[in-house]
């Protein structure tokens, strides 16, 4: 038998039909994951034709992009602010109840980002397949589940249908030796990946993360770096499971029990990329020789280590609209730049790890003058057990503001934002121009470099801290 891929196992396992060079491959989905946002047009489709949901049993929703995340909003003590926000809330309320969908409503104590919320109920498991009408779906990944945003209309067939047309991606192995230093996390792993291959470097692949410094890291922070895979325009990013994916899923509510963890476990050993396997294209990566990362740009491959410099790029027109917008010159040094506000959160950093990172920087310090600290849950569960542990308590000692989960200042449009010309050191995913607010200079970086910039008031090496 010829030696497979992760990616080509799951894939084949779910093609109902072939791909042609006329059309693309039926592809079976086995779980799908819908929020307030990309639904509503989907179930007016499914309405207007008089379709029902497929599979309501591989169907669950969430609120996350543009719930509020005060508390007051949250739990009804005031009125959500943002209209829009507020009206997307109650539309989804109501597909849910007709259609049948499990929905966990604003208020629902296992509500929370929906890249965050299925894997710690242990609905994300391996070699499955697992869509969402938002980017960065591929966080699944992590799991050894072929995982990928879908749009609007794709959003409606899979509802509809509980299929999928889609072309068979190529694979690209990014192979990381080494193990991240002290002081370095996950966050700028992708980063530097990122960096290296570039923002189209994955287009058209699947990346597959291998190598000992993956195998290294936590759940948590192999979902991280598969969260990012878009960014770099990967359709999905995937690293195949192992005793730490078993660890990490036991005993969660949604995992198998019983006989079928048994079965289950016979399976997702046997998932991975076998010996041999050929890759359309790979890449290497030391993670022993990296330090903390932060972009200057304005898409997350415009990055570089904390202790470097912007890049000089005479004549690239595309460096120099982000400078511009972004008030920076080429070979300015990126530490000691001050930043106005700095967000911890997102399904990128907002899982209860990220929140141990930052509060070991923010224990019995103080957020700097001037400086706004806003720490946002990736669920209510991981509020929960952050308040448990004595977190939120640090973060509030510290000066932090602590809110609810939600997407909350990853994107604009849930009142959290950042004022015009302001600067934002943010743990979250993109650095668009207006994506945390219109004007918004958005600087990625990890919960550890978030928390430090906090404490000093500008961009400030987190090892020095910790």
């Amino acid at each position: 038998m010829t030696a497979r891929t992760l990616f080509e196992k799951v894939w084949a396992s779910h093609e109902v039909v072939p791909e042609t060079p006329d059309t693309p491959a039926v592809l079976y989905i086995d779980l799908h994951l819908i929020h307030e946002v990309t639904s509503p047009q989907a179930f007016s489709e499914l309405r207007a034709r008089g379709l029902p949901v497929r599979r309501p049993d591989r169907t669950l929703a969430t609120m996350d992009h543009s719930t509020p995340t005060a508390s007051d909003q949250v739990f009804g003590r005031v009125p959500i602010t943002v209209d829009a926000a507020a009206r997307q809330v109650q539309t989804l309320e109501r597909n849910a109840a007709e259609f049948g969908v499990e929905l966990f409503a604003l208020r629902d104590p296992r509500r929370g980002i929906v890249h965050v919320i299925s894997p710690e109920l242990g609905a994300t498991q391996p070699g499955t397949t697992i869509v969402c009408g938002d980017s960065h779906t591929s966080t699944h990944g992590a799991f050894g589940a072929l995982a990928f945003g879908i749009g609007t209309t794709e959003v409606g067939h899979v509802l509809a249908t509980q299929c999928l047309l889609q072309r068979k991606p190529k694979t690209l192995a990014v192979n990381v030796e080494g193990r991240l230093p002290p002081g370095v996390t996950a966050k700028d792993l992708i980063l530097a990946i990122i960096g290296r291959i570039g923002v189209s470097g994955g287009t058209g692949h699947v990346i597959e993360y291998r190598g000992p410094g993956i195998r290294a890291l936590s759940m948590e922070e192999r979902m991280t770096v598969c969260n990012m895979s878009i960014e770099a325009g990967a359709r999905a990013g995937m690293i195949a499971p192992d005793e730490t994916t078993i660890a990490y899923l036991r005993g969660r509510p949604r995992a198998p029990q019983g006989a079928a963890w048994e079965a289950a476990l016979e399976r997702w050993r046997n998932t991975g990329t076998d010996p041999g396997a050929a890759f359309d294209r790979s890449v290497d990566l030391d993670a022993s020789r990296l330090e903390p990362m932060i972009t200057y740009g304005t898409n997350p491959g415009m990055v570089v280590p904390i202790s470097g410099s912007v890049p000089r790029a005479a004549g690239d027109p595309v460096h120099d609209q982000a400078l511009a917008y972004m008030g920076f010159h080429d070979g300015e040094p990126m530490l000691g730049k001050p930043v106005d506000v700095v967000f911890i959160g997102s399904c990128t950093n907002g899982r209860l790890e990220d929140l141990r990172a930052a509060a070991g920087i923010l224990k019995g310090r103080k957020v700097a003058k001037g400086v706004r600290l806003l720490i946002v849950p990736g669920s209510q569960r991981i509020k929960q057990e952050a308040e448990a542990a004595g977190l939120a308590e640090i973060f509030k000692s510290a000066g932090a503001d602590w809110r609810e989960s939600g997407c909350s200042m990853c994107l604009g449009m849930n009142g959290d934002t950042v004022a015009k010309g302001a600067y934002s050191l943010s743990t979250s995913n993109r650095n668009f121009e207006g994506r945390q607010g219109v004007g918004a200079r958005t600087l990625l970086a990890s919960p550890l470099t978030a928390a430090a910039a906090a404490v000093a008031g500008r961009i400030t090496d987190p090892r020095g801290m910790i």
